[in-house]
C-alpha cells in the first residue's frame, strides 16, 4: 500500500473490509487501520482445545442479497440448521418445523400442538406477503415494536411468547421485542427465503475472505485511532496520518466518539460454550426458550450442525444470555447448567466449561425510529464517512452494505 493513501479507514470488521474490497475494485488507494490482532471485529472465530468458538452465538442468514452479492459461499462450506426450532414449555422440548424447507413436512407441521391451527396459519400468510414485499417496501412501511405488530397480525400472546419471543430476541437481542417492527419483517423474509448457517471453519472465515480479497499490507494491526480532525487520524503514541478521505468503520460507540456524534444505545449479549460427550438434541435445530424462566434465551449444538466446530467424539454446546449480567461468569454459568439440567437431566453435569463472551455493544438498538431513514448517512462532513451497521440495520447484511455505500460515497467525491 502506499504510504500516503488515498483513504484510510477506521476498524477491519466487516463494514471496513467491505468497504476496502470495492475502493480496491475502483482502484483507490486506502489503509486501514484495526486496533485488535485480527479482522472482523465483533465477527471472529477463536480456536481452543481443539474447538471453534465464534465470539458469541452468530450465524449467517444464506438470503441476505449483499452477502450472495459479496461472497463466496461454496468457499466458505457452509453447513446449514436444519428449518425450524425446538422450544422448552410445559416441561418438555417442542417441535416446530418449517414445512415449506422439510419434506412431508406438512401433515407434521398442522399435526403439532406447538402453536394453535390459526397461528400457523397467520404464519403462512405472513410469509406470503413478506415474500412479495422487496426489502426496499419493507423498509419504507409504518413502523411499530415487533411485540405489537405480531399482535396486530393476530398472533396469540401464547404463540408470542413461546415461539417470536425467543427466535426473534435472540436474533434481534430483544427479549421483550421492542424493536422495529421493520427489522423483525426483514429477519422474517430472509429466514423465508434462505438458511440459517455457519462456515465450516467458523464465522471468522468471513471477514477472512473478505480480507484476503485486499492489496498485501492493506491492513495495520494492533493501531488505535484515538482522535479525528478533519482529514487527520492520530494514533495512539502520537503518530499522525492523513489521507484525502477517512472513513470511519468502527463500531457504533467508537464511531461516535470520533466523529462527535451522540453515542447510540447498544444491545449487550453473553454467550457460553461448554463441552459435552454426547450432544443433548439429536438434530442440528436451535433450541428456545420457551416459558421463560431462568437466563438461557436460547442454545444450539454447533457440533451438530458443523462437526468440525468440535474434536473427534465431544459436542460443543452455545448458550446464550441476553441484556447486561451483574454476575461473574462462574456464577452465570452456575446458573445455565442448572437450568440445563431441569431440561435434559443429571447427564448436564458432565458438561465442562470451556469459555464465555461478553459482548456490551454486540448491536445497535433498533427501536422504531432508528430504522428511520432506513439508510442513514454515510457522509459525515467533507472528507469524512462513517460505515457499520448502525449505519443501516444491526446484521451482516446492512455491515456490508454499509460497506460498499460508504465506498461509493468516497470514489464518488474522490472523482470530482
Amino acid at each position: 500500500m502506499s504510504t500516503s493513501p488515498d483513504v484510510a479507514i477506521i476498524g477491519a470488521g466487516l463494514a471496513g473490509l467491505a468497504c476496502g474490497r470495492h475502493l480496491a475494485d475502483a482502484g483507490v488507494s486506502f489503509q486501514i487501520i484495526e486496533t485488535s490482532d485480527g479482522v472482523g471485529g465483533r465477527v471472529r472465530t477463536d480456536q481452543f482445545e481443539g474447538f471453534l468458538l465464534d465470539r458469541g452465538f452468530q450465524v449467517l442468514l444464506t438470503a441476505y442479497p449483499e452477502a450472495q452479492r459479496t461472497l463466496d459461499y461454496q468457499a466458505l462450506d457452509l453447513k446449514k440448521f436444519t428449518p425450524g426450532a425446538l422450544s422448552w414449555f410445559a416441561g418438555r422440548l417442542n417441535k416446530l418445523i418449517d414445512p415449506w424447507r422439510t419434506p412431508g413436512g406438512w401433515g407434521e407441521a398442522f399435526s403439532s400442538d406447538f402453536g394453535s391451527f390459526f397461528d400457523k396459519l397467520r404464519i403462512l400468510r405472513l410469509r406470503s406477503h413478506l415474500g412479495s414485499s422487496s426489502i426496499e417496501k419493507i423498509f419504507q412501511r409504518p413502523e411499530t415494536s415487533t411485540k405489537e405488530a405480531l399482535r396486530s397480525a393476530g398472533f396469540s400472546d401464547e404463540f408470542i411468547h413461546r415461539f417470536f419471543r425467543p427466535f426473534f430476541g435472540g436474533i434481534l437481542l430483544d427479549g421483550e421485542l421492542k424493536s422495529s417492527s421493520r427489522m423483525f419483517e426483514f429477519v422474517f423474509k430472509m429466514l423465508s427465503e434462505g438458511d440459517i448457517a455457519v462456515p465450516a471453519t467458523g464465522m471468522g472465515a468471513i471477514p477472512a475472505q473478505l480480507a484476503a480479497l485486499l492489496p498485501p499490507e492493506a491492513i495495520r494491526f494492533n493501531t488505535h485511532a484515538e482522535s479525528l480532525h478533519e482529514n487527520e487520524l492520530t494514533l495512539h503514541g502520537g503518530e499522525s496520518l492523513r489521507a484525502r478521505a477517512i472513513v470511519v468503520a468502527a463500531d457504533a460507540p467508537a464511531a461516535a466518539h470520533l466523529v462527535g456524534e451522540a453515542e447510540p444505545a447498544s444491545r449487550s449479549v453473553s454467550c457460553f460454550y461448554y463441552s459435552a460427550d454426547e450432544p443433548p438434541i439429536p438434530r442440528p435445530l436451535l433450541v428456545l426458550n420457551g416459558d421463560g424462566a431462568g437466563p438461557v434465551n436460547n442454545f444450539a449444538v454447533l457440533s451438530q450442525v458443523a462437526p468440525s466446530y468440535a474434536p473427534p467424539g465431544k459436542s460443543l454446546v452455545s448458550v446464550t444470555v441476553l441484556g447486561t449480567q451483574q454476575l461473574t461468569d462462574q456464577q452465570l454459568s452456575g446458573f445455565v447448567i442448572a437450568q440445563m439440567k431441569n431440561w435434559f437431566g443429571p447427564v448436564v453435569s458432565s458438561w465442562r466449561y470451556l469459555r464465555s463472551y461478553r459482548i456490551p455493544h454486540a448491536q445497535p438498538q433498533q427501536y422504531p425510529g432508528t430504522l428511520e431513514p432506513p439508510q442513514r448517512p454515510v457522509r459525515v462532513r467533507p472528507g469524512v464517512y462513517v460505515c457499520g451497521d448502525h449505519r443501516d440495520n444491526a446484521s451482516i447484511q446492512g455491515a456490508m452494505l454499509s460497506g460498499r455505500r460508504a465506498a461509493e460515497a468516497v470514489v464518488a467525491d474522490l472523482a470530482r
